[in-house]
């Protein structure tokens, strides 16, 4: 690996580590990378395990340390996650990624409506929804997001901020320190299964996790002291790029 890409590695991963920490789909833009670096993707997407891992224990603590939320308000819906993320992780059984795309991009389309709207559902926390432990529906989406979040990675944090802002009843601050909580303990499990098979570049993923862990840092600070309604911005514009990446938009532009 070069100088040059290993800064390049560096920078996208502090942008990266800032984006999904407020709200989520940096992923969308470390797989390509890594792919073009040249690893494999199945390498590469464990790979990106060892960031989003070591940039989340940054993020939890941080938030931890300003008071934004309690372990006990999260653990219960961890749990569906986590079991979600192992099944996702030890997926061994093909599907079209064309179709994932376009389904996945359509439904960040519809967040991205809905956060234009409605915006006062996603700014206020619905102390009526909070639960110490999650109902049925609510372990049935945890653990979707989970199967998906372990298969995948990118994206899922906007998933999870759905489910806990509309779902579960989280004012958007607390929802991006809960999303985090939630993807640092299934990120454990998933990134043990590639390591096991062999699908992890460990010089590639710690060089990005320090990237990653300098961008969750600031990006913490960021939201406790400017609360939900700029949360609110960077989701929107992580939506809307992440939907044209989906749809192929970006590919259809450049190429």
């Amino acid at each position: 690996m070069t100088a040059i890409e290993i800064t390049e590695l560096v920078l996208l991963g502090i942008f990266t580590g800032f984006v999904n920490t407020l709200s989520g789909s940096g992923s969308l833009l470390t797989l390509p990378f890594l792919i073009s670096l040249g690893l494999p993707a199945n390498v590469a997407n464990g790979t990106n395990r060892i960031a989003i891992l070591l940039q989340n224990i940054v993020g939890v603590t941080s938030f931890k340390k300003q008071k934004v939320f309690e372990f006990k308000e999260a653990v219960w819906l961890t749990i569906p996650a986590v079991a979600g993320a192992i099944l996702g992780a030890s997926l061994a059984v093909k599907i079209n990624d064309d179709i994932m795309q376009k389904i996945i991009a359509s439904i960040l389309v519809l967040m991205f409506f809905l956060l234009i709207f409605n915006p006062k559902m996603w700014l206020k926390e619905q102390s009526e929804n909070l639960k110490t432990k999650p109902n049925a529906l609510q372990f049935v989406i945890f653990f979707a997001i989970g199967v998906y979040g372990g298969f995948i990675q990118a994206g899922v944090g906007l998933f999870l901020i759905t489910g806990l802002v509309l779902g579960a009843g989280f004012d958007l601050v607390k929802a991006n320190a809960v999303k985090l909580f939630i993807i640092l303990f299934f990120t454990i499990f998933a990134l043990a299964i590639f390591i096991y098979n062999d699908n992890v570049n460990f010089e590639y993923g710690l060089i990005l996790a320090a990237g990653n862990m300098a961008g969750a840092f600031v990006a913490s600070k960021f939201a406790v002291d400017w609360g939900p309604k700029f949360v609110r911005y960077v989701l929107l514009i992580a939506l809307f790029f992440a939907s044209l990446e989906l749809f192929g938009v970006f590919d259809y532009i450049f190429n």
